[in-house]
């Protein structure tokens, strides 16, 4: 993939280092979990309603150690911004093309936990997006677990991992993100379904992306395969399978491997956001 970094890091934050200091109410690692997920749904902070915040962020002098893990991410976090720029100004030129204005997001990178405004999040959650304060939040270290756990490499499949954040972005722009979490909550039983219809249609935006680096003449022989590649390791029968030893289907939050690599495909071979209409389909 040829996508070069211009060195903009106007929308970009660097929180590599920061440290948290423990005080308010200690949930857990999983009563956490399920609090952030809530507070993604309401777009509110649930955990200052719980009392104190978990946690406070703060920034400290790196260590050596820590400088020699900011060099060896160098051209992650190159490839990180380039692909997370590049998303933005593709969305930019579309709405503009609509007669409608685009939002940019920022990118924050960190490691192993962060502070956002949908509350506390670890690294091992994976990338994700923050409707709350319009940030996509990613530790550079989800690369190589992309490549070594889950077997896809390659810049693609790592600009495939941002471009389907900014995806959800786009969607927050457009109000779709709005009237999906107001469906969850008049139809509580429907809720993993509208999130998985909504996580495919970041997947096809994605792809529309994907498909502009094409026409721009950006990508090499074999890059598709790595985003398809990327698309299928994320797929919760691909996860589940890999972390638990077993799927269930009823718990699908994100789209099978299969549902996955199928939308962003048709976002790549069509695109237009017409097509990426995942909500329309009986079955998406």
């Amino acid at each position: 993939m040829r996508l070069d970094d211009d060195g903009d890091r106007a929308n970009v934050e660097d929180r590599r280092g920061s440290r948290f200091g423990g005080t308010g109410l200690k949930l857990g690692l999983g009563g956490t979990v399920v609090v952030l997920a809530l507070s993604y749904f309401l777009k509110t902070d649930l955990f200052a309603l719980l009392g104190q915040s978990p946690s406070v962020e703060t920034s400290l002098p790196d260590s050596p150690a820590q400088d020699e893990r900011r060099t060896a991410e160098a051209e992650l976090e190159k490839l990180a911004a380039a692909s997370f720029n590049d998303a933005q100004k593709v969305w930019t030129a579309e709405l503009g093309r609509r007669r409608a204005e685009y939002r940019p997001a920022r990118l924050v990178l960190f490691w192993d936990e962060v502070r956002s405004g949908c509350g506390d999040a670890a690294a091992a959650m994976g990338p994700f997006y923050c409707p709350a304060d319009e940030r996509v939040y990613l530790d550079l270290g989800f690369y190589r677990e992309l490549e070594t756990r889950f077997g896809a490499p390659g810049q693609f499949a790592q600009a495939y991992v941002v471009a389907h954040e900014v995806g959800h972005h786009l969607q927050n722009v457009l109000g779709i993100e709005a009237e999906v979490r107001a469906a969850q909550r008049r139809r509580p039983a429907a809720s993993n379904e509208l999130s998985v219809r909504m996580e495919l249609q970041a997947d096809c935006m994605a792809g529309i992306w994907g498909r502009s680096t094409g026409d721009r003449r950006l990508l090499d022989p074999g890059d598709l395969e790595s985003g398809l590649g990327a698309a299928a390791a994320v797929g919760d029968d691909r996860v589940q399978g890999a972390t638990t030893g077993r799927v269930a289907p009823e718990s699908f939050t994100h789209g099978t491997s299969a549902q996955r690599v199928r939308w962003f495909r048709a976002g790549f071979e069509s695109g237009r956001l017409e097509d990426c209409d995942t909500f329309a389909e009986a079955s998406p």
